[in-house]
């Protein structure tokens, strides 16, 4: 089986050796615009390759598409990082130009493979992948909702003084300040959520989830990596080893929880074709809410693309 990474700046790098330590794979190919940096952060994993002991080959190239040729899935992460201050939407235009030349570049060279896509913002960028790959949507999807999750089922593990590995929690909507994390759902080890932590300090995590990566480009001055790159490294496993894993990620809607032409977060099952299934949870009059807030603002942005006419429907 075979994996290409596009973009080797830090989330496409760690994405690139977390697969390679899972040991699965025959070969991760990373691609770069930059000369040299794929190669070297390539190699460098197949140093690493004999002290951590996995045999998955990695190989790095510039600009170079045919060397991706037959992948079976293609995770995109290239585009500019966030810096201090600027919002995932002020990234469109630049990023939705990169993303639409990576997919029909990955297009030519593996026309059935399955496209994950990490870019930012990442909803928008996800439909700009799928209007640009011209492939059935659960073949192309976007990474937050892992990433997100595992941000809130972090902070909780810190409050409660637990393992995060024992907390259980789906969180929907748009990768951004308007996500919905859904205590109704969240569960450590079994048991409620709602009965081990106090309302307002559930709360305080919850806001402080649907902020989690500004606070990461705040301390920083770019965005997170080894997070971001894990999870999408996971989605991958979850599809080749056809896995059935639930999560949630960012997904074409055609009509679930009545919202149709659309991506947006939501739980799924993934396996070797792509997303399987979407789940629609039963949602109460106030999840629904914030859920159509988040849509709203999410189709707000993908009608930005749209009007930028950078890639035909």
């Amino acid at each position: 089986m075979k994996v290409t990474v596009v973009g080797a700046g830090n989330v496409g790098a760690t994405c690139a050796n977390v697969l390679a330590h899972r040991d699965f794979l025959q070969e991760v190919v990373l691609l770069d615009i930059k000369e040299g940096t794929a190669e070297g952060k390539a190699l460098d994993m197949w140093q690493q390759a004999p002290i951590d002991y996995y045999s998955t080959k990695t190989l790095g190239v510039t600009n170079d598409y045919a060397r991706t040729a037959n992948s079976d899935v293609v995770v995109i992460t290239s585009g500019l990082p966030r810096k201090p201050g600027m919002s995932r939407d002020d990234l469109i235009s630049t990023n939705a130009n990169i993303v639409k030349s990576v997919t029909e570049n990955i297009n030519k060279y593996s026309p059935d493979a399955i496209i994950i896509v990490v870019s930012n913002p990442l909803d928008v960028m996800t439909y700009c992948a799928f209007l640009a790959a011209k492939k059935d949507s659960n073949k192309v999807f976007g990474m937050a909702g892992i990433l997100d999750t595992a941000r809130y089922r972090a902070f909780l593990a810190d409050e409660i003084g637990c393992s995060p590995k024992d907390i259980q929690a789906i969180l929907m909507g748009g990768h951004g300040d308007t996500m919905v994390p859904l205590p109704r759902y969240t569960t450590v080890g079994g048991i409620p959520v709602t009965e081990l932590v106090a309302g307002d300090k559930l709360e305080a995590i919850i806001q402080r989830t649907k902020v989690g990566g500004g606070e990461i480009v705040n301390l920083l001055g770019t965005s997170a990596w080894y997070a971001p790159g894990a999870a999408a490294a996971q989605m991958v496993e979850a599809i080749l080893k056809d896995e059935k894993r639930i999560f949630p990620c960012c997904a074409w809607l055609t009509g679930e929880y009545g919202l149709k032409d659309i991506y947006l977060g939501v739980p799924v099952v993934l396996g070797k074709n792509g997303i399987e299934k979407i789940i629609e949870l039963q949602l109460n009059d106030d999840e629904k809410a914030l859920l159509s807030t988040s849509a709203n603002h999410v189709k707000e942005v993908m009608d930005v693309l749209d009007n930028m006419k950078v890639v035909s429907a």
